[in-house]
């Protein structure tokens, strides 16, 4: 008996997208990877730029929020 393998489009698609994701899953991992090594080796500078320290939240705020939810 003799099979033929059938590859439609969809299916390349698919592979060329799981080859692609999984590059760029090994190159993001690795470089963070290499970040924390080079931080704990003393090589790179703790990074000092925190988005969250810019916003400014009182406390009325959360508390208006969570009475109004109720």
């Amino acid at each position: 008996m003799h099979h033929l393998l059938y590859f439609d489009p969809g299916l390349g698609a698919m592979i060329i997208q799981a080859i692609i994701a999984a590059v760029a899953g090994v190159v993001l991992f690795s470089k963070n990877l290499m970040y924390k090594i080079k931080l704990f080796l003393g090589l790179a500078k703790p990074m000092e730029d925190d988005v969250f320290d810019d916003i400014e939240v009182k406390d009325s705020d959360t508390e208006n929020r969570n009475s109004s939810e109720r």
